[in-house]
């Protein structure tokens, strides 16, 4: 299939109540049919990757295709440059998150981008560099304790951020990491008991709910049993 036809075949499957839908839980409703993550993913392996077809579908602007894009892509032909064009679109958490766990955590330059992303004001931008936080967690078995405590620091500066898809992020990176290991939940909790003090509400909402999770007996005991 040419991008072509994959517009006109994601242009069929147009379901006007999904997008109603996906616009309550906060996700763009512009240039979008309402066709489901399954559907796609299943639309992404009959492809098969393609990294020209991916740019293409990329600039077409309808949100169905860009996220069969960041499906098909390939990372090692991915570079800096489309990454921060792909990340300036962002304009829904949804794209954010799916081309972030199913690309650009694969690509060399994760770890930079993540170190860049976090101190930008972009919503969806800063949000990428804790979502690839939060991947990297559960992807890059090989990466050391120290990779990760390296992110502490960054989360508790940015924890402060009132914006929810920000914070949100935020929260999910800090859980992420305390969820690897029983040393890194340890340290986790103990960021999360320093962001408690800074008292604001992004700041109580993100350490109440990762402290909640990281330090429940359910956690504890799958980890003890992971060691």
């Amino acid at each position: 299939m040419d991008k072509e036809d994959i517009l006109k075949k994601l242009k069929s499957m147009t379901n006007p109540k999904n997008v109603e839908g996906m616009a309550r839980f906060g996700i763009n409703p512009n240039n979008t049919y309402g066709v489901s993550i399954p559907i796609l993913r299943k639309m992404g392996k009959e492809i098969g990757k393609n990294h020209k077809l991916s740019q293409e579908l990329w600039k077409s602007k309808v949100h169905e295709a860009r996220m069969l894009a960041g499906f098909i892509d390939e990372p090692d032909k991915v570079t800096e440059k489309q990454m921060e064009s792909w990340a300036k679109d962002f304009d829904s958490w949804d794209i954010c998150d799916q081309v972030c766990s199913n690309l650009f955590d694969k690509t060399p330059f994760t770890y930079k981008k993540i170190d860049e992303w976090t101190k930008r004001e972009e919503e969806f931008v800063k949000r990428a560099g804790f979502v690839l936080m939060a991947c990297l967690s559960v992807h890059d078995k090989k990466a050391s304790d120290k990779e990760f405590e390296k992110f502490f620091p960054i989360i508790k500066r940015e924890a402060h951020d009132e914006r929810n898809f920000v914070k949100k992020a935020v929260n999910w990176a800090l859980r992420q990491i305390g969820k690897r290991n029983l040393a890194l939940n340890k340290k986790a909790i103990k960021v999360g008991k320093e962001i408690q003090k800074m008292d604001s509400k992004a700041t109580r909402w993100i350490a109440n709910d990762t402290l909640r999770e990281l330090e429940s007996e359910k956690v504890k005991e799958r980890l003890k049993n992971k060691k």
